[in-house]
């Protein structure tokens, strides 16, 4: 039958068929975007560090100098890397979390727009084949990608839970479509609770999606979804601290060529880092695809914003995700501008926490959902409308051939009339009459309405077939790790020997100076220091960013005279004062030295091969942590795991259940 065949006699998209098509598409095209990860070694580029081994520090737990960024990720590598990998532990939640992208995009506007399954596929492209997932994944972004693939299941989480609420049951005992849409937005708070940036994402798009009267609710499951990090800067206060206001123009959004900042935004890309990008966001081709993009979309904004589909909670969300696009791709480009940017830095040096901001090109992320549901309803659309002009150009040509075949008919029936017609046949067998009965035909009306039907699916997929092609070409290099940028690096056997030999609890501070380092063997790009995830013990650092050319500061206070004193070539007693055990010499990546050896020279040598050195400062004064402070943030992570674990599979029961009610 060929493929055209197999699309035209699939279902309409809600079909087993239809779903297990989306979800093998999903995997193909994270398959290609992924391929290198799948090799044996370790994510290592920029902010992503996976490790073999990680340790439940007080880092780890957001109670560290720094500001809780990494929390709870951390601790959840921490606390399973010991019984699996943590490498593979970082590439399955990655893989994982584009292709929930991808699905959710399908499943969302199967729900809100009744789209077909070519439909659906343009919605997975969208999701998935864009500059923001590359700009990214590029950057190191990998725990971001959770938060990102939450935001079509929050949007449908709130639709159901809209849905729900028509047939309520009773007051103290909701029906199963009531605790599985509640359930829902439990487990999507929580897989993007992964990072706080991702939690602020999914709240965001439920705030705006949800009925006014579950927004007590909403908010509720919220802050138990980030409690690891909200009750890690109530407790060690570092996220709670000024931020640099150097970090807002540091960290704007970024204009590509032929595009503004605007342009750059809403075609999703604008990254402030110009590194982190792939090779054909820096062409003409940057231009291109965000032309196609947005051509796309605007294709079916009409009919996302209109069409009575799905009743009217599917209106509402609809209106709801398309004002939260605007807003996501407007109000970044005006944070880049001058009197933006000195808005924001007010915003970060008065208001406590509001650093998490900065990154103001994150946030587009909240417009995607908005973008699969338009791309999806315009390859309907515009299916429609080619179907419509084809049918016209076909109705006149049947009329025309209806006209002649009159006359001819009308010509023949003269010529009948004067030869005499038979009216009836002779039965051979007797000899008797019967009457002449005409063949039966199919009617017009029935022979056009199949001809429509097998036309229109057959159109749906060729012009799905076009959307596609028109998103991924011009981001060509998205393919194969990002053009193999996303390959598994191999850390040497230096750094396990080391973490053998840390046995007592005191902090190991690192030199060179700085969090970044370019090692022989994770390629051209820096990359964050691995130290404070391959060690046991706390290591300190000082929060730093290098950004344009700029410094941001970080909190990192006590890091930050430690990391002074080793480069001026401090003695031993003041390390020791400062709660320093350990001092780790990295000695293949470059980095300020200073007068480091001065200091190295008064402390015991521990080990020491051509990649790592490792020294011990006498009589440190270590600093027990608070008890207290630990459990009150491990059962804070507990609750988190109970919602990420508990939130999607009550859903799937109540889903279940609901289905079974009806």
């Amino acid at each position: 039958m060929g493929v055209v065949g197999f699309w035209v006699v699939s279902d309409g998209g809600t079909g087993l068929r239809a779903r297990v098509i989306a979800g093998g598409f999903c995997a193909v095209l994270v398959g290609v975007m992924m391929g290198p990860l799948f090799g044996p070694g370790y994510l290592l580029l920029r902010d992503a560090v996976s490790t073999p081994r990680s340790y439940l520090t007080e880092s780890a737990l957001g109670l560290g100098d720094s500001a809780p960024r990494a929390v709870p990720q951390d601790a959840l590598l921490a606390t399973v890397s010991p019984l699996v990998d943590g490498g593979l532990v970082v590439k399955a939640i990655l893989v994982l979390a584009l292709w929930a992208a991808g699905y959710g995009a399908a499943v969302l506007v199967r729900e809100l727009l009744r789209a077909p399954l070519p439909a659906q596929l343009v919605a997975v492209t969208v999701a998935l084949w864009n500059p923001y997932v590359a700009e990214r994944l590029l950057q190191g972004h990998w725990s971001l990608i959770a938060g990102y693939a939450a935001l079509p299941w929050t949007a449908l989480a709130a639709y159901r839970l809209r849905l729900a609420a028509q047939h309520p049951g009773g007051r103290w005992r909701p029906d199963a479509a009531t605790v599985g849409a509640w359930a829902g937005l439990a487990g999507c708070f929580a897989a993007a609770g992964l990072t706080p940036t991702g939690a602020l994402l999914a709240g965001v798009t439920a705030l705006v999606t949800v009925h006014r009267r579950h927004l007590l609710g909403t908010l509720v499951l919220l802050v138990a979804a980030s409690a690891p990090w909200l009750t890690a800067t109530a407790l060690s206060g570092a996220g709670a601290e000024p931020s640099d206001p150097a970090g807002i123009p540091a960290f704007a959004a970024r204009a590509e060529p032929g595009l503004g900042t605007l342009g750059s935004l809403a075609g999703l890309g604008g990254i402030w880092n110009g590194e982190a990008v792939p090779d054909s966001r820096t062409t003409p081709l940057a231009l291109l695809a965000t032309v196609l993009l947005l051509a796309i979309v605007v294709t079916g904004l009409r009919a996302v914003a209109t069409a009575e589909t799905g009743g009217p909670e599917s209106l509402r969300i609809r209106r709801a995700l398309l004002a939260l696009a605007a807003a996501a791709v407007v109000l970044p480009a005006l944070a880049a501008t001058g009197w933006g940017m000195a808005a924001m830095e007010w915003l970060v040096v008065n208001v406590p926490g509001a650093g998490l901001l900065r990154d103001t090109q994150k946030y587009v992320a909240l417009a995607v959902p908005a973008y699969a549901l338009c791309a999806a309803a315009g390859c309907t659309a515009l299916t429609a409308l080619l179907r419509r002009t084809e049918s016209a150009a076909e109705e006149k040509r049947e009329a025309s051939s209806a006209v002649t075949e009159f006359a001819e008919a009308v010509g023949h029936g003269t010529a009948q009339a004067m030869m005499g017609s038979p009216s009836a046949v002779t039965n051979a067998a007797d000899g008797s009459e019967e009457p002449l009965t005409p063949a039966p035909e199919v009617t017009y009306s029935a022979r056009r309405s199949l001809h429509d039907e097998g036309a229109a699916k057959g159109g749906t997929f060729v012009t799905a077939t076009a959307f596609i092609v028109f998103l991924i070409l011009p981001l060509f290099d998205l393919t194969w790790g990002i053009g193999n940028a996303l390959r598994p690096v191999h850390y040497p056997p230096a750094w396990h020997n080391v973490a053998q030999l840390i046995t007592t609890p005191g902090d190991i501070a690192v030199l060179p100076g700085g969090m970044f380092r370019k090692f022989p063997y994770s390629g051209t790009a820096p990359v964050l220091d691995p130290a404070p995830r391959m060690l046991p013990n706390d290591v300190l650092q000082t929060g730093e960013l290098p950004v344009r050319g700029r410094t941001v500061s970080g909190e990192g206070t006590r890091a930050r005279d430690v990391e002074t004193l080793l480069l001026q070539g401090g003695s031993a007693q003041d390390l020791a004062r400062l709660g320093v055990e350990w001092v780790l010499v990295e000695r293949t990546t470059p980095g300020p030295l200073g007068e480091s050896k001065t200091a190295l020279a008064q402390l015991d040598p521990i080990y020491t091969d051509d990649q790592l050195a490792l020294y011990q400062v006498p009589g440190p004064e270590i600093t027990a942590s608070t008890q207290n402070h630990r459990e009150i943030a491990i059962a804070a992570h507990l609750l988190w795991a109970v919602l990420v674990i508990g939130g999607p599979a009550l859903a799937l029961v109540a889903r279940r259940a609901s289905r079974a009610e009806t």
